[in-house]
């Protein structure tokens, strides 16, 4: 690919650049991820949808000005910066708008403290799945056969070897087929899910 080839920016470039299809791929990989520290942090639905659109709001007004060489910052934990502070508006927005009587007391004694950290760690189940969301984007793009040998020493853990008896093709043509992969997702992903 060469550099006039739109594949060969990365999705965050693009969605930079306001291209829908990268927005909306770049929306099909976070949203999941940002809902889930959403719940983690006590959020119900409705209220989830909110933030949510509002973390999206904010990514979209500043991602021109993100730097995913700075100082080891990856996009997923600006992400994650972004969301806990858009959580933290909403409990504070909550603490400060709470209706009166009883039982809007206790609700409002419920809710976190608006300058409490809000933990947004993430398990590995939410990493896997961001994974196999990005690996999902890109599998269009390749032959079956391809994909399968990719798939099977990568994810299946199985050796070039056996997968090159089962697919009758060569250990090397396998290796071959893993490294197209992994460097077509590298290229359109890197930034993203490192």
């Amino acid at each position: 690919m060469n550099a006039g080839d739109p594949m060969s920016t990365s999705l965050l470039q693009r969605a930079a650049a306001r291209e829908p299809e990268a927005w909306q791929r770049l929306m099909a990989l976070y949203k999941p991820l940002v809902a889930y520290w959403c719940r983690q942090a006590g959020l119900s639905a409705d209220d989830r949808q909110d933030v949510m659109q509002e973390v999206f709001s904010a990514v979209a007004a500043s991602l021109a000005n993100f730097q995913s060489h700075r100082d080891g910052v990856t996009f997923r934990s600006w992400l994650r910066g972004i969301a806990r502070h858009k959580i933290q508006d909403h409990f504070r927005r909550s603490h400060q708008l709470a209706p009166g009587g009883t039982d809007a007391q206790i609700r409002l004694h419920e809710v976190p403290a608006p300058t409490a950290e809000v933990d947004l760690s993430e398990g590995q189940d939410e990493v896997a799945e961001l994974y196999r969301r990005a690996l999902d984007q890109v599998q269009s793009e390749f032959e079956p056969r391809t994909w399968t040998a990719f798939w099977r020493v990568t994810i299946e853990n199985q050796t070039a070897a056996e997968v090159a008896e089962q697919m009758g093709i060569t250990p090397n043509a396998v290796r071959q087929a893993r490294s197209r992969v992994l460097r077509r997702l590298k290229e359109e992903m890197g930034e993203l899910i490192a």
